[in-house]
Parts: C-alpha cells; structure tokens; sequence
C-alpha cells in the first residue's frame, strides 16, 4: 500500500480516498472539425476503480459546463475538496469503483488541465487565447476518445453525463458507436433553445464588455473577473428553480449590518449569488467560458436536415433523464430525444424525475437517481 492509498483510506469508510489527476499527453496535431489545428494537446483526467483484464468495466463520465475531472474522492488533504459527483462514484455506490473502472477527464477548451484557450502555444511560447480553434462538443469527444485510447480501452460499458456532459455523452453515442455498450444523458437536450442562447450570449457580453478583457489578450491575475462574476451569477440562476430558490431564500434579509446605500447587498439570495460570482472568478478562465459556451450553443444532436440519417450508427441502448423543475433544459426536450431515437429504431428509455432543485438536479443525492443509475448500469 503506498502513501497515498494509506491517506485515501483515513478519510472516510466507503469513499474514493485520495486520488491525483494524471494528464495524457500527444505530441501529434490535433485537427479541429473547423479545420484548426493545434501541434500539441494534453488531457488532464482521474480514475477510479481498476480496469479488469478483460478491459470491459470501464465508464467515462463526462463534466458540465463549469465542471472538471475531479469527479470522485479527495484530491486536497488539507482541504478536504471532493469531487463534484462524490455521492455517485465509489464502492458500493451507484457507479460502484468495486466493479467498474471509471475515466472523467477535463474537456479540450477547458481550463482545469487540459488543452484551452489559458493553454501556452508550443509554437509561439504564449497563450493561445482567441488563436485557440473554433471548437465543438464533437472535437471534445474526439479528444476524449483519444484518452480512452491511450487506457488500452476498446469499448466502453458506459459513458454517462449531465447538461453540457449529457449533450457530450450523445455525441458519443453518434460518433463512436462501436465504442459504448450504453449511455446515460441526464438534464440535457438535443439543442439550445433560443431563451438558452440568448442567456449564454448575455454572459458573453458580461466578460468581453470587461474592459480588462482586452480583445482575450489579459493578465491571468488581472482578467475580466467582474464580467466573468456577472456571467456566473445570471448562469447560476437558470440552474435553479423557483420553488428552490423561494424554500432556500425567500426574502429573507441578508444577516449582519446592512450599508445604507441605495444598492447594497440587501437580500440573502443577493448575497449567495455575489459569492457564486466571487468564488468562480478564482477557478475558471473567461475566454474556456466565452469558448464552451459558444461550442454548447452550436450542438444540434440531431443536426436539423435529417435525423435519421443522423443517428442511424448508433448502436448503444441509451437513457435520458429529465427532471420536472429545470427550466433551462426541460424535460419536453429530453423526451423528444428518445421519442426521436425510437422512432428510427434505437434503444431507448426516458424517465422523469421529480425535485424541486431545477437543472442542478442531477447534483443532488436522491435516492431515485441512485436506483435509476444502478440498475441501468448493471441490467
């Protein structure tokens, strides 16, 4: 047992432990679908679990928006941080580390590791900034599948994602269908309505209107953080539902003196959207949020002019998961991918959730979730 496994088991009976992220690394270009090219790219990306010798057993999770590859367990011991789907992934939990080999990698335009925009060009010694590709969810699958390459892994048993990491988990499902066995897509969709993209453009407008944005050309420690923290917040609020945010909120007061300026901070959901905006800026680079968002906007699942044809090459059974009170990627658009899917042919099952905890849902511990992952995972 090294130290590291001896930290992880002091932690918490039943949990991950400590883990420490790993990077794969390619010297060869990568071609974007714009036709950009990049002479260098470096995934960064956690395991968990042991891949067995049939290299069967091995699930990709996949992120949303402003998540990261810190999937499971504690990379921080001081600090204790664990990861963001924690209450999913372990021994004897719903994706259980007992039986499956599990991959989350940050995506290609991220910024917690992998290859994006904050990157430095190999080429030119500085960051890519606005020089980094056009970039869309399939050449993040496409950047993906090379990490599962690099693993020895064939074929998939599952690879499961919510929001941005369920419209991920799709293209998978059509881009590389002799690779998964079965996929599971929660609170997504088969493409941003116009409400989603006007929000999205909004948050755009927040960051590249920071005059400390500079056309992308900015100080890492002096960038655009009041328009990213603005974009943040109006984003954090489509992730939420009414009812949540009344049970939680309400208009409570804001605890402590309260200034007596006109604009203050005043209400307690004031407060908590100020330090969701605040708390951000300190992880996540402007020009990956005006990049992802952009890629998520351009997804079309079903790429409009034939959907048949579309997903004629899938060949994974697949589960989409809508839940009752997002309103950002409701559960009507969710419905209608399995409704499509079956149509043409494909293996398919939706369900619908109730929780009043809007498009965060599938964040939330429910032991619905938890069956409905457990059994389809292993049926």
């Amino acid at each position: 047992m090294n130290d590291s496994e001896s930290i992880g088991q002091q932690i918490d009976e039943g949990e991950v432990g400590f883990v420490d992220f790993q990077d794969y690394v390619s010297q060869e270009p990568f071609h974007f679908e714009s036709g950009g090219v990049i002479s260098e790219l470096k995934i960064r990306y956690e395991t968990y679990g042991q891949l067995n010798g049939a290299k069967d057993n091995a699930i990709l999770i996949c992120h949303a928006l402003t998540g990261d590859h810190h999937c499971a367990g504690v990379h921080d011991i001081t600090e204790r941080k664990r990861g963001w789907w924690n209450f999913m992934v372990g021994p004897g939990k719903p994706i259980d580390t007992n039986h499956y080999f599990v991959v989350c990698s940050n995506v290609l335009g991220g910024c917690q590791g992998s290859t994006g925009p904050n990157s430095i060009n190999p080429d030119t010694g500085k960051r890519y900034n606005l020089d980094f590709p056009r970039l869309t969810l399939r050449d993040m699958v496409k950047a993906q599948s090379l990490l599962i390459d690099s693993l020895e892994i064939d074929k998939l048993h599952a690879v499961i994602g919510g929001s941005m990491g369920g419209m991920l988990t799709l293209q998978w499902a059509k881009d590389f269908p002799e690779r998964l066995n079965r996929y599971i897509a929660l609170a997504s969709g088969s493409m941003h309505t116009a409400q989603t993209i006007a929000f999205n453009e909004t948050g755009r407008q927040a960051i590249m209107r920071d005059l400390k944005w500079n056309n992308g050309e900015y100080d890492s420690e002096d960038g655009p953080f009041s328009g990213l923290s603005v974009a943040r917040m109006m984003a954090h609020i489509t992730y939420l539902s009414d009812v949540g945010l009344e049970t939680k909120f309400g208009r409570k007061l804001k605890q402590g003196d309260v200034s007596k300026e006109h604009f203050e901070v005043e209400f307690e959901v004031e407060s908590y959207l100020h330090y969701q905006g605040r708390s951000f800026v300190t992880r996540f680079d402007a020009n990956s949020y005006l990049y992802l968002t952009k890629a998520l906007d351009r997804f079309d699942f079903f790429e409009g002019v034939s959907p048949e044809a579309t997903v004629s090459k899938i060949q994974a059974k697949g589960l989409v998961v809508g839940f009752d009170s997002d309103w950002l990627y409701p559960p009507e658009g969710n419905r209608d991918i399995v409704e499509k899917l079956l149509k043409y042919g494909k293996e398919a099952s939706y369900v619908e959730l109730s929780m009043d905890y809007g498009h965060d849902s599938f964040l939330v511990q429910s032991p619905d979730l938890y069956q409905l992952i457990q059994t389809y995972l292993n049926s």
